[in-house]
């Protein structure tokens, strides 16, 4: 059975302008790797409605699922729960659990509970609330859409909460094989190997280390005895 794949779209102006380095979608990967999910494609998008939209619709409909960071926070442009309450043509309103959530928190912090801040309990009609154990302010799941926090941190446990509920596959496994040559001296051979091994993806990251030309010869796929057999080869044919 083929693993169920995912799209992850970052959201926000200060990706695209370099003020702020991603790092959600490297842990992202990682985690669907280990749950067997494959993280098959990733876009980022600025702030804007329009741009939001058309990447929603165009991604829930060729994934399984699909996950976003950024924009759900409580400024002007925290747009991201509308945009995706457009995108499914659904309303968006203050929610009382998510309202409560929120007073109960800032009430605890001794912070009044305003405007900026009840706009983080805007959330689209049928979509269920994805739990927020660092700030509170929770995310959620529309339909196969997951809309999360942009601050890694609140990510990171954001997606912690998330992912036992929803179903994966087989582990995608990895086994790598370091060549002392270039990738143009091992390339035939290599294409070879991955043509008799069609169920397992194969690829070569050269490196340059003390003035010399290497390559990593990665194996990745879901079955541990197929990775054997192709790590076999590999050692007979570079090793």
């Amino acid at each position: 059975m083929t693993n169920p794949t995912a799209a992850m779209l970052v959201i926000g102006d200060e990706i695209l302008s370099g003020r702020t380095r991603d790092s959600n979608m490297h842990h992202l990967a990682g985690a669907l790797t280990q749950h067997g999910i494959t993280l098959a494609e990733a876009r980022v998008v600025p702030d804007t409605a329009v741009a939001i939209i058309a990447a929603v619709k165009a991604l829930r409909t060729g994934h399984d699922h699909v996950f976003t960071s950024g924009g759900i926070g409580p400024t002007h442009d925290d747009i991201t729960a509308e945009a995706v309450a457009a995108a499914f043509g659904v309303a968006i309103a203050l929610r009382a659990d998510a309202m409560a959530l929120l007073a109960a928190h800032y009430d605890r912090a001794g912070l009044p509970f305003n405007a900026a801040r009840q706009r983080m309990a805007r959330i689209p009609d049928g979509a269920a609330l994805i739990d927020n154990p660092v700030s509170i302010a929770p995310g959620f799941s529309l339909e196969n859409v997951h809309v999360m926090a942009g601050v890694p941190r609140i990510f990171e446990a954001m997606l912690a909460g998330l992912l036992p509920r929803l179903t994966g596959g087989a582990p995608l496994l990895t086994l790598s094989l370091r060549v002392e040559r270039g990738e143009g001296d091992i390339a035939t051979d290599f294409a070879r190997l991955a043509d008799a091994f069609p169920d397992l993806s194969m690829g070569s990251y050269p490196f340059v280390q003390n003035g010399r030309f290497g390559t990593n010869l990665v194996v990745r796929g879901t079955d541990a005895g197929r990775l054997d057999a192709a790590m076999a080869r590999l050692a007979a044919l570079f090793g």
